[in-house]
């Protein structure tokens, strides 16, 4: 954004430091500097869906709100939930973000935004791997979350094994009091299988055996972090 800003400018920076290696106060002090004569100016960024699971954090909000608040930047953004305000205390939103607020419901499915979803945990590292699973069991339900530790903890503590058989899960999850049914079962592990959050592989004994494609030191991560 700043390149894009200092490129529109075409000023001399005082800082002969090439944008890409500075350090993010400096890049947002560049953004907000009064450093041209051309006051309309600015970067637009546009934002889907700001208050999605990827941004939720606290620190990702308030630096969106201070990239918000600098003179060469507006910001467009669409949210998702009724209550995504609640992300951001007064000054974030009537002096940093300072919204205009429009109510433009498109009520339409998430076809196009999702379609790439399922292919997340397919790419990048173990910790992003781990990071992006955490994301998905966050948007699921408490009893799916519990079925979903009942797998990690058979991988964890039967790392040589194939992975945990289908029957195996349901009876202990039965006895835990997660599901009621075979078919409550079936319906988490579609939700898991569309995410790639768990995979199935056949057993030596031609049993279906679930795995989930983490490794033990990012899986016992997971773990702690949904608690």
């Amino acid at each position: 954004m700043a390149e894009i800003l200092s490129d529109q400018l075409k000023v001399k920076r005082k800082s002969q430091q090439p944008l890409s290696s500075q350090s993010l106060d400096d890049l947002l002090t560049f953004l907000d500097g009064s450093h041209m004569k051309e006051s309309d100016c600015f970067v637009c960024v546009v934002i889907h869906n700001i208050d999605g699971p990827g941004l939720r954090e606290p620190e990702t909000q308030q630096i969106l709100s201070r990239l918000a608040s600098c003179s060469h930047v507006r910001i467009v953004a669409s949210i998702d939930h009724v209550n995504a305000p609640l992300l951001w205390d007064k000054k974030m939103v009537h002096t940093q973000f300072n919204w205009s607020w429009y109510h433009v419901p498109t009520f339409a499915p998430y076809k196009v935004e999702g379609v790439f979803f399922p292919l997340i945990l397919a790419s990048g590292g173990a910790a992003q791997n781990a990071k992006t699973a955490l994301i998905v069991l966050q948007s699921l339900t408490p009893n799916a979350q519990s079925v979903f530790k009942v797998l990690a903890q058979h991988q964890l503590a039967h790392p040589d094994e194939g992975g945990m058989p289908v029957n195996d899960l349901y009876t202990v999850c039965r006895e835990r009091f997660l599901v009621s049914s075979q078919i409550t079962l079936n319906s988490h592990l579609t939700e898991f299988k569309d995410h790639d959050l768990v995979k199935t592989r056949r057993h030596a004994d031609g049993q279906d055996c679930l795995y989930i494609p983490l490794t033990s030191e990012a899986l016992g991560k997971l773990l702690q972090e949904i608690g």
